[in-house]
Formats: structure tokens, sequence, C-alpha cells
């Protein structure tokens, strides 16, 4: 009898569980639909040769956020972008397999300086990469970063870049 009761509880707990699931699931790239982050109250500043930049930002910075990016997104805005952030600097690499959107990839060393640019093409599984290890990369719509004037070596300011520690 103990027996019968406890697996009648062990298969209403597996039902609620799937309910819960599914009732509190939020959309994700494992489901084909795009991952949309809120946007940070502070805006990420270019400082470049022909002056500074503002973008909106979501911030990618767990490895599922990473994971996901801007995959299944069809558009976005001229001055909004993704900035995926790691715990420590290192070396990175990027593919494009379920994008949609061409994107620059501006890739950004520790200290906010801009390490490299490189355009991902749609649904490609080319590896985008710098040559350099990062902390950060923050992702635009294809043609923003000629537009907004960003070149190696630029800087990029936002509270989540400053508060790295260098060596860090």
């Amino acid at each position: 009898m103990i027996r019968r009761f406890w697996l009648a509880g062990a298969v209403l707990a597996a039902i609620v569980g799937i309910v819960t699931s599914l009732v509190f699931l939020q959309p994700s790239a494992a489901d084909g639909q795009p991952m949309l982050l809120p946007t940070d109250a502070t805006p990420l500043v270019a400082v470049t040769g022909s002056g500074e930049r503002a973008f909106s930002i979501e911030i990618a910075d767990d490895d599922a956020e990473r994971a996901a990016g801007l995959m299944f997104r069809e558009q976005m805005g001229d001055d909004h972008g993704m900035l995926f952030v790691f715990e420590q600097t290192r070396p990175v690499g990027f593919w494009m397999k379920n994008t949609p959107m061409p994107l620059d990839l501006i890739f950004i060393g520790q200290d906010g300086k801009v390490k490299a640019v490189r355009r991902g093409e749609p649904f490609s599984e080319a590896l985008i990469a710098p040559d350099d290890p990062v902390r950060f990369v923050l992702e635009l719509k294809a043609g923003m970063a000629e537009k907004a004037g960003i070149q190696e070596g630029d800087l990029f300011r936002h509270p989540v870049i400053g508060a790295v520690q260098p060596g860090n």
C-alpha cells in the first residue's frame, strides 16, 4: 500500500514538474526562438577618432546566454547590440549557424580597447575569431562598426568593462 502511494506521489510530482516547466519556460534558442535579454540601463559608449557613439545593449554574461546570443534574431536597431562578457580574458570563437542577420563582431580586451573587428555572415559555420584573447565581444548589425568609425585600438566604456580588474 505504501509503495502504491509512493509511486502515485512520484508520478504526480513528475507531472507537476513538467507542467510547471512548460508554463514558465521562456522561448530560447533551443526551441528556435530568439533570446531577448533586458536592455541594460547604461549605454555602452564607443570612443573613436571621430567622436563618441552610444549603443543600447543586452548583456550575455553566462554560458547559456552566450551560447544563444543573437541566434534566430531577424532584426535589431542600428544603435543596439549584444555584449558578451566572459569571466576572464581568453581566446574566443563565434559562428553564425542559426543567425539570419549579418553582424559586425567587435572583439574587446579587458581594458576596453578594440582588438579586432570582424564580419559575420548569416547561417555560416565559419569560425570568427580575433588573433588575441579578449574579455568582451560586441555584436552589432553589419556595417555599424564602420558607420560609427570603430577601429582597432578604439575604447569602449561601460560599468561592466570598468569593473574588470587588470590581470583578471
